[in-house]
C-alpha cells in the first residue's frame, strides 16, 4: 500500500539528526572542512555550533529543526535549482527552508567561495 503522507509531511519528520551525517559526508569528501558546513548552518538557521550539535543528539526532525531557527533575513537570496525544483519558487515554508539548507550544502561542496554562500543582499 503506498504511503499517503503528502511532501510536507515527509520533510516535516525527516530527521535532522539523520541527514546532517550526510551533510558532513559530502562536503568532507568534496575536501572542505566541517566547520564551512557548520557555518552555512549557522548563517541561515542562527545555530552556533553546541546547538547544531544539541540538535543532531537530540534527533530533532526538520520542522522542529525549523521551529527553533531564526532564518537569516538574506534566505530569500537563495535561488537557484536543487534536487530539481527552483528554491524560490517553493510555496511551502518548511520544504523551502530545507532546499535552501541543500542548497547551502551543495555550494560548500562545490567548493563556491564562501563570501558568495553567505549572501550578503
Amino acid at each position: 500500500m503506498a504511503s499517503s503522507k503528502t511532501p510536507r509531511e515527509t520533510f516535516a519528520r525527516m530527521s535532522f539528526a539523520k541527514i546532517y551525517p550526510a551533510y558532513v559526508n559530502k562536503v568532507e569528501r568534496k575536501g572542505k572542512p566541517r566547520e564551512d558546513l557548520h557555518k552555512v548552518i549557522t548563517w541561515l538557521t542562527g545555530f552556533d555550533d553546541d546547538t547544531i550539535q544539541s540538535l543532531v543528539e537530540e534527533g530533532v526532525d526538520f520542522e522542529t529543526f525549523f521551529d527553533r531557527a531564526t532564518l537569516n533575513p538574506n534566505a530569500h537570496l537563495i535561488t537557484g535549482m536543487i534536487c530539481g525544483y527552483r528554491v524560490e519558487e517553493i510555496d511551502d515554508e518548511l520544504i523551502r527552508n530545507v532546499r535552501y539548507l541543500d542548497k547551502l550544502v551543495d555550494e560548500v561542496a562545490r567548493g563556491k567561495k564562501m563570501t558568495s554562500i553567505l549572501r550578503s543582499g
